[in-house]
């Protein structure tokens, strides 16, 4: 086999990829176009104004390489991205990898504390980031043990990634990895709620983009994408990036925050054939439609992921569209969605199907194989998976069970016909908006406020059945307990955590449910979470 190129090979049984030893990702989704004729078509468009062509892609994804080499930044060296959805990202995340640099996106949503510690945790030999950031990741910087050897902003100055690039060479020879070499990392947060580094190798791209970006929605080099979902974690990545280069389709890059508004003027003015959004901008989207009757005409398809998406959410969206969303399940572990719904078999309140080249197995507590019907924990088998959690030795035992099966952690079941319908988590996590969080943070969180002396936060569906965070709160004087308390505790929140996890509910309480050695009983919680008749603080579910 030619080094770095994919070979495909399709029969009855299925297409099975083929990857040669030398292997570097970065060539079959930037420089093939090159020589497949696509130089002058069009591969990012933004809501700025900006259009870039696979050509001139090709060049600045070089550059962007070519800088990070020219720094000193050595293959296998950890590069931190805190970059909004625009173009360079591509140029930063495709050119780490061409030049054998680790390129580790991380939320934009996240506060000083969590990127204090994930500069640790990655022992990063530098750290990019737009300048809309730097208020969270300057300070980040200042008070990590360790210190990255470079910090650059995107833009700005000449020390600036995209001034060094306009110094560098546009031509860049790619590393010779491996198919199986580690390629770049995805954060995802755990039970424990501090951040995990899920580690990448060079054939997952390929894998997703081939078996769920193609064989299972279709996506064409005719497609023009356009992701609500953003570009730092593993649906948005995707979506946005992934997908389009692999067909040699377009995508639309959009860095603000995806409301209805937002996402109905983009899908008018750029007429994209897919859109990707997660359930909670679903729901927001049709309160929106009786004020603003959008433009729809262009889509073929609608995605959903990110959580489970509400049969009534499907219906109502079906109705008032004529279009069906095609959900999905994915994890951060696998990199993409591993069942899903397609265009000709979809089933209201169902995930779907096991998507080609995956496998799925739903065990008991005891490892065993469940019976059709009957919930269980759900096991995936993916070429897509990590490898391993950077540093955290046990995670990756509970997690990377061998011979590519990942333990999910979420509970599910299988019908008749083969579709899977989600059953929740079996631990605590939420998963508010499509991205987790835990609740042990937003409970540390409440707890720094000088009024509280314990909480407890857990997952309750809201008007649209979609799960927010709920606090149940111990103050140390119950007498301050009030409204005016309940809005400082949000703010305080607010202020404190990504804006997606502050509590929609909050509820003062004499004390908590706990086990003998401790332990908060959140199902405890959960089930008089179930039975309360407190009203929805966010009524359109964001």
């Amino acid at each position: 086999m030619t080094d770095h190129h994919v070979v495909l090979h399709a029969d009855e049984a299925g297409t099975r990829i083929a990857f040669p030893p030398i292997f570097n990702v970065a060539v079959p989704f930037i420089d093939r176009h090159l020589h497949e004729g696509r130089g002058e078509k069009v591969a990012i468009r933004t809501t700025a104004g900006e259009s870039v062509t696979y050509g001139a892609l090709a060049a600045q994804v070089n550059r962007a390489g070519n800088a990070l080499l020219d720094l000193g930044i050595a293959p296998g060296d950890r590069l931190l991205m805190v970059v909004k959805d625009c173009p360079a990202f591509f140029y930063l995340f495709w050119g780490a990898i061409k030049a054998g640099i680790i390129p580790v996106p991380l939320n934009t949503l996240l506060r000083t504390p969590d990127y204090q510690y994930m500069i640790e945790d990655s022992d990063a030999a530098a750290v990019v980031f737009s300048p809309e950031f730097a208020a969270e990741v300057e300070p980040a910087i200042a008070a990590a043990a360790h210190r990255p050897r470079h910090v650059l902003r995107t833009e700005g100055n000449a020390e600036s990634l995209m001034g060094l690039m306009d110094q560098a060479d546009d031509a860049l020879a790619p590393h010779p990895s491996g198919p199986e070499d580690d390629c770049f990392w995805l954060y995802s947060s755990g039970s424990t709620g501090k951040p995990k580094g899920g580690v990448h190798i060079h054939r997952s791209m390929v894998v997703t983009s081939q078996y769920y970006g193609v064989e299972t929605i279709g996506l064409t080099e005719d497609d023009i994408c356009f992701s609500a979902a953003k570009l730092f974690f593993a649906y948005g990545l995707g979506n946005a990036m992934t997908f389009p280069l692999w067909v040699g389709a377009s995508a639309v890059l959009a860095p603000d925050r995806p409301t209805a508004e937002m996402t109905f003027d983009v899908i008018a003015r750029f007429r994209p054939t897919y859109y990707f959004g997660v359930p909670t901008l679903y729901a927001a989207q049709l309160k929106a439609m009786p004020s603003a009757v959008p433009d729809l005409s262009s889509l073929r398809a609608c995605v959903s992921a990110g959580e489970a998406l509400p049969s009534d959410i499907f219906d109502r969206w079906r109705a008032r569209t004529g279009l069906a969303i095609l959900e999905g399940i994915g994890t951060t572990e696998a990199l993409h969605i591993f069942i899903s719904s397609q265009p000709d078999a979809f089933k209201p309140g169902f995930t779907g199907r096991i998507v080609p080249g995956y496998d799925a197995r739903i065990i008991d507590d005891e490892g065993r194989e469940v019976p059709v019907g009957q919930p269980g924990n759900l096991l995936i088998r993916a070429l897509s998976g990590i490898t391993r959690y950077w540093n955290k030795p046990e995670k990756t035992a509970a997690t990377v069970l061998g011979d590519g099966w990942l333990a999910t952690g979420d509970v599910y079941v299988q019908d008749a016909e083969g579709f899977f319908q989600c059953g929740g988590r079996s631990d605590d996590m939420l998963k508010v908006g499509g991205i987790w969080c835990s609740p042990v943070e937003i409970e540390a969180k409440l707890v720094e406020h000088p009024a509280v002396l314990e909480a407890a936060v857990v997952g309750r569906a809201d008007a649209n059945s979609l799960i927010k965070p709920e606090a149940f709160v111990v103050l140390n004087d119950p007498a301050q307990a009030g409204e005016r308390l309940e809005q400082a505790l949000r703010t305080h929140c607010r202020d404190g955590l990504a804006p997606y996890k502050y509590p929609r509910w909050l509820h003062f309480v004499d004390d908590l449910p706990k086990t003998a050695t401790g332990k908060i009983q959140r199902f405890k919680l959960r089930d008089a979470a179930r039975q309360s008749a407190a009203p929805s603080l966010e009524a359109d579910g964001t």
